[in-house]
């Protein structure tokens, strides 16, 4: 029954985004890469959280709260902070310019090079980093769900194996053969499921511990656990309370305002007031994401002690063990339709990033439309096999999923921001500069990690740190070079009018409204 459940939801998701899509062009870029430039808020603000809240979220980030308690909240909270910033900054300035890809702006603002440098820099996190954990942790939670070793009568690792392939060749047919459209439509089904199957986790696992009663169990979790809800953490935390003030927010604005596979949802706006609809709302939404990515990994936590040996199993464990068996199908099957949005989405990224910023740039300068989409399904093709190659291996990797993905994505986080946010604020910055900031943010940061983990172990301050102290640094070089080495011309940045850049009339209001009800839980839980 579990199976049929997870089958049919999964069908029905993908004959959804069939029909919603078939009527795009996918032979266009816009139509391929953007959906047209037709996306609404509410489809805006499903994909955007459903590309964010996947496996790497919910088993990770419940591990950590497994761990350390409520203090994990901040990847979740601080996020709203930083998607308020993208719509009220960043996304006017990408809609006027009518860019396709983030490194499109940068070879307007500096040059190719620049522009080619940055789209290496995310296609090798996207196959080396993100592509893999999501891959990883999503055949976690399925092999854990559906004891899929004892099913297929395999051991751990050869079931790993076969779960990591088959959630990356049916998110592939997605990704490659779809286009944003379809990746955008079935997120959006999912993420309704993935929010009431999310909500159910918690709702039971509380009954469960309070005898029935949700407001006991919420009493018997913070009466035997008080050292668990403080969200300020202590110098030896994961997220000591000074990070929050400076390499946390770099992230969040990276992540949320700069990274392809998250902005490019927006870009595909039909104007501007969509845009920042779908921003805004998917931040409000994000608020509430500790409900599902922290709470349940507390739950656990009190249910099964210590007594796991990979925190990344709290989650998928208290799953099977509060949710009624008729609807462990469904959702195992919204469970999978999240881990397909994330792969799909950063791949439909990677294909984006290669046919327009890559292939069309340097191989085929006179490539036509249809060419280029291609090239970018052949080359998705390839990233998706080398991903699914290098999943499995993750399962040797430190504890801790979430932190580790989070530290490693620093290499090339930091440097993107820096020239970025340096672009849009100058007018006189060279290109020389971009690239040296780009180079040395990468450099450095590979440095730190390195000589972090291997020589002076524990003797560098934390990683959020060290960003903000590249950031500063980079952006300090950026400076230096622009006024002893200025451009010629000030940059000066074209409307395009391909899309309306009218603002939201709302915008202030709410984008106010959502910074203080973070600090409201900030201050209530400190």
């Amino acid at each position: 029954m579990q199976f049929i459940t997870f089958i049919g939801f999964t069908l029905l998701v993908a004959i959804i985004a069939y029909i919603k899509s078939r009527k795009t062009d996918e032979s266009s870029s816009d139509g391929y890469f953007l959906g047209g430039r037709s996306l609404t808020g509410i489809v805006i603000a499903g994909s955007l959280l459903l590309t964010n809240l996947s496996t790497e979220q919910i088993v990770g980030l419940n591990g950590a709260a497994f761990k350390e308690g409520i203090l994990v909240m901040a990847w979740e909270t601080l996020a709203a902070i930083a998607m308020v910033v993208t719509a009220v900054f960043l996304l006017p300035r990408y809609l006027k310019g009518g860019i396709t890809t983030v490194p499109q702006f940068l070879q307007r603002r500096y040059d190719k090079t620049s522009k080619t440098i940055t789209s290496a820099l995310f296609l090798s996190g996207y196959v080396v980093v993100l592509l893999p954990i999501v891959l990883y942790s999503g055949a976690l939670a399925i092999n854990t769900m559906f004891d899929v070793p004892d099913m297929l009568n395999v051991n751990e690792t050869t079931a790993l194996w076969i779960t990591v392939f088959g959630i990356g060749i049916i998110g592939s047919i997605y990704a490659i053969f779809g286009g944003l459209k379809a990746v955008a439509v079935s997120d959006t089904i999912n993420a309704i499921g993935l929010l009431v199957g999310g909500l159910l986790i918690p709702i039971f696992g509380l009954m469960a511990i309070g005898d029935g009663s949700i407001f006991e169990g919420i009493a018997t979790l913070t009466q035997s656990h008080p050292e668990k809800f403080k969200a300020l953490g202590g110098p030896e935390s994961s997220i000591p309370i000074g990070t929050i003030f400076t390499g946390m927010m770099l992230v969040q604005l990276f992540y949320w305002g700069t990274n392809q596979a998250i902005i490019q949802r927006a870009l595909g706006a039909k104007n501007l007031k969509e845009g920042q609809k779908g921003l805004l709302l998917a931040s409000f939404i994000k608020i509430l994401g500790p409900l599902i990515v922290v709470l349940p990994g507390l739950i656990a936590f009190h249910m099964f002690g210590n007594t796991l040996d990979n925190p990344d199993e709290a989650y998928p464990m208290l799953v099977t063990k509060v949710l009624p068996a008729a609807w462990v199908g469904f959702f195992a099957a919204v469970l999978f339709g999240a881990i397909l949005s994330s792969f799909n989405s950063a791949l439909n990224s990677s294909v984006t990033l290669f046919g327009i910023d890559i292939y069309q740039s340097h191989f085929k300068p006179d490539a036509t439309e249809r060419q280029t989409v291609k090239a970018g399904k052949s080359f998705g093709i390839i990233l998706a096999i080398v991903a699914m190659c290098i999943a499995p291996l993750i399962a040797y990797a430190p504890d801790g999923l979430f932190g580790y993905l989070q530290k490693v994505n620093g290499c090339y986080s930091i440097p993107i921001l820096t020239i970025i946010v340096v672009g849009y604020l100058t007018k006189y910055v060279p290109a020389i500069a971009a690239k040296i900031a780009i180079i040395s943010g990468v450099v450095l940061y590979v440095a730190y990690i390195l000589l972090d983990e291997f020589v002076f172990v524990g003797q560098f301050p934390h990683f959020l740190h060290v960003m903000a102290i590249l950031f500063v640094l980079n952006v300090l070089i950026m400076l230096l070079i622009g006024k002893f080495r200025p451009r010629t011309e000030a940059y000066q940045q074209h409307y395009t009018e391909q899309v309306d850049i009218t603002p939201w009339k709302h915008l202030n209001t709410v984008g106010i409204t959502i910074c203080l009800i973070v600090l409201g839980i900030y201050i209530y839980f400190a």
